[in-house]
């Protein structure tokens, strides 16, 4: 069997996550995004509207599921799981959720950017997160970074 892919992405709002990830699946082997802003969209109406955790997180297990069915088919070359992930129990439910599922490779890319540019990003947006919710994000990234041991076949940070 081939090897099935998972690309967490982790990283404040405004920190470039979503535009990498289209990046990501308009390439010749594309990926198949799992985006809990659409998620919350597609339930919602509308990305801003956060909505019923316990909700999301199931229309996101489905996804992945659904995902890694159609990368076993060749349909994707993997996929890749877009959202905020700034705590590491967060991680973790990804991660146990991702072996049990059936990705054989857990890839975590850590967009690093600076509090300063993702507030700024954040104030050109015309959907914005309040910055005191970027801000909380950020001490709770810093206070529990990414690390390889959380169960990562590999970890890109990129600044």
């Amino acid at each position: 069997m081939s090897e099935i892919p998972l690309w967490i992405f982790i990283g404040l709002p405004g920190s470039g996550k979503s535009t990498l990830a289209r990046r990501f699946a308009q390439c010749s082997s594309p990926l198949m995004v799992v985006s809990t802003d659409q998620i919350r969209a597609q339930l919602y109406g509308d990305e801003s509207i956060q909505g019923e955790w316990l909700q999301i997180w199931s229309q996101v297990q489905q996804n992945l599921r659904r995902g890694m069915l159609e990368t076993r088919k060749g349909h994707f070359a993997g996929v890749l799981y877009d959202a905020t992930n700034t705590r590491r129990r967060s991680r973790r439910q990804v991660i146990q959720n991702a072996q049990v599922t059936g990705f054989t490779r857990l890839l975590a890319v850590w967009l690093d950017t600076s509090l300063a540019l993702c507030l700024q990003r954040n104030a050109q947006r015309s959907r914005q997160v309040p910055p005191a919710v970027i801000c909380a994000m950020a001490r709770q990234l810093a206070g529990a970074p990414p690390h390889h041991n959380e169960g990562f076949d590999a970890l890109f940070r990129l600044q």
